[in-house]
């Protein structure tokens, strides 16, 4: 299974920005796949997390209303649009893959990508 993260980078408060997840060797079908954060200092936090089978999302409350995963089977690819950024979204985001359970507990998944960062300032 390989995760490769992209779309991250630096932007102002109340900006957006879409983090894109390609996915290889992995079966979307079955599993839930997730976006999982890390501050610097700080423990992994899910942020959000969606079923492969029939799209159901979950979300830590500090980004509900704000964050939106979605995916494409087709092109093997999850997305998480972050819209109203703020300062404490700063992070490294890291797609993950392969929970089975609906759960945002970072070490239910057993597949990570490499990350990349978002900075919000």
């Amino acid at each position: 299974v390989q995760l490769v993260e992209s779309g991250g980078g630096s932007v102002e408060p109340g900006g957006s920005l879409r983090l894109t997840c390609s996915a290889s060797g992995y079966t979307f079908r079955g599993h839930y796949m997730g976006w999982i954060r890390q501050s610097p200092g700080k423990e992994p936090e899910g942020v959000a997390t969606l079923w492969g089978g029939d799209w159901s999302s979950y979300y830590a409350d500090s980004v509900k209303g704000r964050f939106t995963i979605s995916q494409d089977r087709a092109k093997s690819e999850l997305y998480l649009q972050m819209d109203n950024l703020k300062p404490e979204d700063t992070a490294m985001y890291y797609c993950a893959a392969g929970a089975t359970l609906s759960t945002l507990i970072p070490s239910s998944f057993p597949h990570w990508g490499k990350g990349t960062q978002v900075t919000v300032s």
